[in-house]
């Protein structure tokens, strides 16, 4: 078995066993949130008896550790269960907004990939210039203010003072791929200030690191242009650094949605979860919060398969 296929099959079961521990975790918070989901469905006027049949149909008069057997065994098997506040099937219902989740998120990575790196490229370049310290200030004022507030302003500028983009981004059914765009804009642009200057950063730093290395310095000895160092010689090198940052805020932007989808009450898989958590609808929530998990874990995977295809000696322990 070779050492790549052998690491592969290593992180996947480490994944599995954090998977669990996230769905103990998350069955664990759900308990620990106020309030009754049967109340909350049946109103303020059902009788305790009502209620308390309610709950029997429901399975919330079990134990805990039972229900929690119970849905991991669901689970592991791809059944996630019913909602117990609508009734319907939790599989259909994550899929659905998982869809338009992704779309937000590769709106939001095709734009700010590029940017990132090419920013990251050209402030290396031009090291401790005016250029390099503008985009520097830009971007560390962008991550530094919390996405919400990131939202709002753009809200504010670009829907209110000056209406071009619309303030929500509920595209309803069957749009066409030019509306999606433009009602995802500010949502998809806020992510892009939130993670361009993580992407940037790195990519900027990890060409520096290597413009001191020897074989860099005989290639400008040579008389290879700054910008010729930099492509051919430096980047390469410095890729497994930039994909590992790059896949990390690929998975931020699937799971770090919520607070994004809540503002521009955008339909995807974060506002079903606000949504589902305020109904106390708790196997709505663990599904959600288990599907974030699985995808983070997936895309953490695959920045580490990325870094050693691009630099197979960190397969080596030194």
């Amino acid at each position: 078995m070779s050492p790549i296929v052998r690491m592969i099959l290593g992180r996947l079961a480490l994944g599995l066993l954090s998977l669990v521990l996230v769905s103990l975790v998350i069955f664990m918070a759900v308990e620990l949130l106020p309030g009754d989901i049967a109340q909350e469905v049946l109103g303020q006027s059902a009788t305790p008896e009502t209620v308390a049949a309610f709950r029997a149909e429901l399975g919330l008069d079990q134990a805990a550790p039972i229900r929690y057997v119970h849905w991991l065994g669901g689970v592991l098997t791809g059944d996630l269960g019913n909602s117990l506040a609508t009734g319907r099937d939790i599989g259909s219902m994550i899929v659905d907004r998982f869809g338009k989740t992704l779309f937000l998120a590769g709106y939001a990575a095709a734009i700010s990939v590029p940017l990132a790196v090419t920013l990251g490229i050209l402030a290396a370049l031009y090291r401790n210039s005016i250029f390099d310290r503008i985009v520097n200030v830009a971007t560390l004022s962008s991550i530094s203010f919390p996405e919400y507030f990131v939202a709002y302003i753009l809200i504010l500028l670009l829907s209110i003072n000056t209406p071009v983009f619309p303030s929500i981004a509920d595209f309803g059914r069957d749009p066409s791929l030019g509306d999606m765009l433009y009602r995802t804009f500010l949502p998809a642009m806020t992510l892009v200030l939130v993670v361009t200057a993580h992407m940037m950063r790195m990519t900027r730093a990890s060409i520096i690191n290597l413009m001191a290395q020897p074989y860099i310095e005989m290639a400008r000895l040579k008389g290879v242009g700054p910008a010729r160092v930099i492509l051919r010689h430096a980047l390469p090198n410095a890729l497994a650094p930039i994909i590992n940052v790059v896949a990390l805020n690929l998975a931020y932007l699937i799971t770090g949605v919520v607070i994004v989808e809540v503002v521009f009450v955008y339909p995807g898989l974060g506002q079903l979860m606000v949504d589902s958590v305020a109904k106390r609808d708790i196997t709505v929530v663990q599904g959600c919060c288990l599907v974030f998990a699985g995808i983070y874990i997936l895309l953490n995977l695959l920045a580490d398969v990325l870094s050693i295809a691009t630099n197979p000696q960190l397969l080596h322990r030194k």
